[in-house]
């Protein structure tokens, strides 16, 4: 983490305003939250201002946000944060910065789900909407959404890690879905647009269903089943069943498998994270840890995958 030198407070947001974007800066500011990438202060009652502060690589997160979500934004059927205006590094602050639209709801590390047959509806819905055939020039995953085998050493690290600080109780089951999934055949359609970063902390709930997805920086294009894994880290109990039945086109094993690799992946970093937070540690999330066991106890519970072909399935266009 490389958080800013500059202390991003509600006075330097409004001076932000005035010199770039002055019909804005008139309108209340408040603190929303503190994010792993940005700083966000609402604006009124229905913007946001988003401000980078730590990784030196949410610049281009932003970036990218600025570029591709207005586009994709209207066939989504959840409300996600829309950007508006893009702020220009300056004395003030030497890094871009987004305004977007507002999205009520409260992350589901904080609030998890509580009707899973209506989340899992919502959530499926919103993928099938999303994983469309991306253009060739949209951005890659740099890794993620390809074969999981090029992950295998951080997850193995990742592991033996979390074993040794005793936070996993079965680790040879969870070793053994990782396994699983890098042994399962390949994505072989076109790269689908993907939001790349569905933990709990970047989806919104209210009234115990899904109402919301933010963030979407590390939007890329690839593997569908990266994207799907969201239903061990997200839905509760058998939920899951309830999403595959809505997803479209039905998801075939080879993808859920590839899903529940990178589901494990996904837990278990958000295990170390919640528990580097319980210990005070910088860039530590208590609220990740509970959503991260809770992802691994569903993965190595046992429960059969819908049965259908392990040939990978290809988008409806």
């Amino acid at each position: 983490m490389t958080h800013t030198e500059i202390e991003i407070t509600a006075e330097l947001v409004r001076d932000l305003l005035r010199d770039q974007h002055p019909d804005l800066a008139d309108q209340p500011v408040r603190l929303g939250a503190r994010g792993w990438d940005n700083q966000l202060w609402r604006l009124g009652d229905d913007l946001a201002v988003r401000l980078p502060w730590a990784t030196e690589s949410a610049d281009e997160l932003l970036r990218k946000e600025h570029t591709w979500l207005p586009a994709l934004a209207p066939r989504l059927p959840l409300p996600v944060p829309v950007p508006q205006r893009l702020g220009r590094p300056s004395p003030r602050f030497p890094r871009p910065w987004l305004v977007t639209t507002w999205v009520p709801g409260t992350p589901a590390d904080r609030a998890p789900v509580t009707r899973p047959a209506q989340a899992a509806g919502a959530l499926a819905a919103f993928l099938t909407a999303l994983h469309r055939p991306a253009p060739e020039q949209a951005p890659t995953g740099r890794g993620r959404g390809g074969p999981l085998a090029g992950y295998s050493e951080g997850f193995a690290r990742q592991l033996a890690e979390a074993t040794e600080m005793g936070l996993i109780p079965d680790p040879d089951a969870v070793r053994a879905v990782w396994d699983d999934a890098t042994a399962a055949p390949g994505w072989a359609g076109p790269p689908l647009w993907l939001h790349g970063d569905l933990h709990p902390a970047n989806v919104l709930t209210t009234d115990g269903t899904i109402c919301g997805v933010i963030d979407f920086g590390d939007l890329f294009a690839g593997d569908p089943a990266y994207d799907l894994a969201a239903a061990w880290t997200l839905l509760p109990g058998d939920a899951t069943d309830h999403f595959h039945a809505a997803y479209r086109p039905a998801p075939d094993t080879a993808t859920l498998r590839r899903a529940r690799g990178w589901a494990a992946g996904r837990a278990l970093s958000a295990i170390l994270i919640g528990e580097a937070g319980l210990r005070g540690r910088p860039g530590g999330k208590p609220t990740w840890g509970p959503p991260g066991h809770a992802a691994l106890r569903r993965l190595t519970a046992g429960r059969p995958l819908p049965h259908s072909s392990e040939e990978p399935s290809r988008p409806v266009i």
